[in-house]
């Protein structure tokens, strides 16, 4: 897993970085096909968003948050993520299952 941190007017401290790292851990932890990850941090006005494209097999993931702290709009991220991630594995399990079940009826 290739995992890309950069900032887009803010700079992206250790701290930070080590925090997005820890929680995506969470997300690569339910899914390990994850090819690369992408996170951009950015500040727009008063709010700080954070962004992620999630690249696995078939599919991009992109999710993005915005709160006025950063650390809340990480974990917010994180866990829209998180839902996302479940769904597509989900999916991709229910499609292997639906063809053997057709199959069999045939």
């Amino acid at each position: 897993m290739n995992l890309q941190i950069s900032g887009h007017h803010l700079e992206v401290s250790p701290a930070i970085r080590e925090y997005v790292s820890q929680k995506l851990q969470k997300v690569t932890r339910h899914f390990d096909h994850v090819i690369d990850i992408h996170v951009v941090l950015s500040v727009e006005k008063l709010n700080q968003k954070a962004e992620v494209t999630l690249h696995v097999p078939g599919k991009d993931i992109f999710v993005e948050s915005i709160d006025p702290n950063l650390y809340a709009a990480v974990d917010d991220l994180t866990d829209k993520l998180d839902r996302q991630v479940q769904k597509y594995k989900q999916k991709i399990q229910d499609h292997g299952r639906g063809q053997t079940v057709a199959s069999h009826l045939e």
